[in-house]
């Protein structure tokens, strides 16, 4: 029989070290620091922390986890707003790493004692821990106001070994894969055979106890995920897409008059003209003078589409019915907006104030700058361009896992990603946000098209390549032949069952396990 350490493996001034110090670590493998193995060191620090903890001292060290974390992931939100907003989003995004902390706490007490074997200890614990950070991982995605979704175990990787994996499993299955090879390793150097008085160990136990089996059982999981294979992401012809980065004075302080950066796109646009091109992007908001409302505008893309005898896809803001929207426009010659998307997931106190009467006390010179509430849009993200079905991401719509599904759903054999990235200067943003669109290049098996106002801009083939780029800051224009995909991924075609399985398995094992362990048999038969 194999019993838990009775005693938290470190004192609880090194676990506050360790959970602290484990934030910053694991940033380090996201962008712009990229080093993608210091999301298993940074993830490994964290869990130790909490082995053996009290619910106290695993919400202490989950909340400063998540905060010396989020402080670094996210500071590009005080550039240019200041440190309230950044500031608040980290502590609201630690109080539920706090949360996630105290389950995991939960399920290094009740797990072990629930089920003492080898099995249990190197097997069932290491999923149910897993599973539990994937599903704080949900919780902050879609919770409140549709969540932030930043900062998944699985966005670290996109430049990493496991970056394949998302054709598999989704950014979920993958986050909860990571966590997992993590867990292994911490019980596989933990584990070590206690027996009860009178009580033998079996023959399965004392095996396991071994350190030669310990490490293998380690070395095995890290090899498992690694065998999976690279999906065959196939592709039928392509199209010759046109994307192009301005540069202009995007950004919400950017002393600009009005036109400023249409006329920089359009001033980006000319090297294409006389060139056979299938269809032409623009980054969100990049039409800043509405062309659905303003002639002008509409005449001058009317012209600019009628040079490059090719459709545009082009950002702007629509103003319908008495409501904003963030929008594409897939504009042609003659006909004007034949297809319109609007933005499905504004970013709450960015681009609106959810609750404005509630929120607006609290900082009335910040909030008060959101003038416009934009509304989320309902229409389909997938535009037919001439015969090409292309999905459509405006900026953060990347990080929503459902849009990708919608996407899918409806026939997308392209992605366009359109953004502005200028609110955030030269910070790390941008480079973040690409890692996300990398990974949703080769979770689906399509080509994607990330498209910015001032950078970073690329081209992605569906494997993760990129086929073409443009510097920040500089203006100018891709052209590219672009493999359209036909694949469907496991990730596309079980959509969100990834993340309901894995996240299912965490609180699932922790429910049956505080129920089953002695304790709580004894207290039942005492009932």
């Amino acid at each position: 029989m194999v019993t838990p350490p009775a005693r938290p493996l470190v004192p609880l001034w090194l676990a506050v070290i360790l959970g602290a110090g484990g934030g910053v670590v694991y940033d380090g493998a996201f962008p712009a620091i990229d080093v993608w193995p210091l999301a298993f060191v940074g993830l490994a620090l964290m869990l130790v922390a909490l082995i053996g903890r009290s619910i106290g001292g695993a919400v202490l060290i989950g909340f400063l986890s998540g905060l010396t974390f989020y402080l670094t992931q996210v500071s590009w939100t005080a550039l240019y707003l200041g440190p309230v907003p950044w500031i608040a989003l980290s502590v609201f995004e630690s109080l539920l790493f706090a949360l996630g902390a105290f389950a995991v706490t939960l399920a290094y007490r009740w797990l072990p004692r629930a089920f003492p074997s080898a099995l249990g200890r190197l097997g069932l614990l290491p999923v149910v821990v897993a599973g539990l950070w994937t599903g704080r991982e949900w919780l902050s995605g879609n919770w409140p106001y549709g969540g932030f979704a930043w900062g998944r175990a699985a966005l670290s990787q996109s430049e990493s070994p496991f970056a394949h994996l998302v054709a598999w499993f989704g950014l979920s299955g993958v986050s909860f894969l990571i966590v997992w090879i993590v867990a292994v390793g911490i019980e596989c150097a933990r584990f070590h055979r206690q027996p009860f008085p009178r009580v033998p160990a079996s023959t399965a136990d004392a095996s396991a106890a071994r350190p030669g089996v310990r490490a293998g059982v380690a070395v095995a999981a890290i090899a498992l995920v690694l065998a999976v294979p690279l999906w065959p992401a196939t592709t039928s012809g392509s199209t010759r897409i046109g994307a192009v980065q301005g540069n202009g004075p995007a950004g919400y302080f950017d002393r600009a008059q009005p036109g400023d950066v249409m006329n920089a796109q359009i001033a980006a646009t000319r090297p294409l003209i006389g060139k056979r091109v299938d269809m032409v992007v623009w980054p969100e908001g990049s039409a800043d003078i509405d062309p659905t409302r303003d002639w002008s505008s509409a005449a001058v893309l009317d012209n600019l589409s009628t040079q490059l005898h090719a459709p545009m896809i082009v950002g702007t803001i629509t103003y319908r019915h008495g409501k904003y929207y963030n929008s594409s426009l897939l504009w042609k010659a003659g006909k004007g907006a034949v297809d319109i998307y609007d933005k499905k997931h504004p970013v709450p106190f960015g681009e609106y104030v959810p609750d404005r009467s509630f929120w607006m006390p609290f900082a009335p010179s910040l909030l008060s700058l959101i003038g416009r509430q934009y509304t989320p849009g309902t229409r389909s993200n997938v535009f037919d361009v001439n015969g090409v079905k292309a999905g459509i991401s405006i900026c953060f719509d990347i990080v929503d896992d459902q849009l990708t599904t919608d996407m899918m759903d409806g026939g997308a054999q392209v992605i366009l990603a359109q953004t502005n990235n200028a609110d955030f200067g030269r910070t790390k943003e941008n480079m973040q946000q690409l890692a996300i669109a990398r990974l949703r290049a080769v979770e689906t098996g399509r080509s994607l098209v990330n498209i910015s106002t001032v950078g970073t801009s690329q081209i992605i083939d569906p494997s993760g390549r990129t086929i073409a780029q443009i510097p920040a800051y500089k203006p100018g224009a891709m052209l590219a032949d672009v493999p359209l995909g036909t694949t469907t991924t496991p990730a596309t075609l079980l959509s969100r069952a990834f993340e309901v399985l894995v996240c299912g398995l965490g609180l699932g094992g922790l429910v049956v396990a505080g129920v089953t362990m002695p304790g709580a048999r004894r207290r039942r038969s005492a009932g």
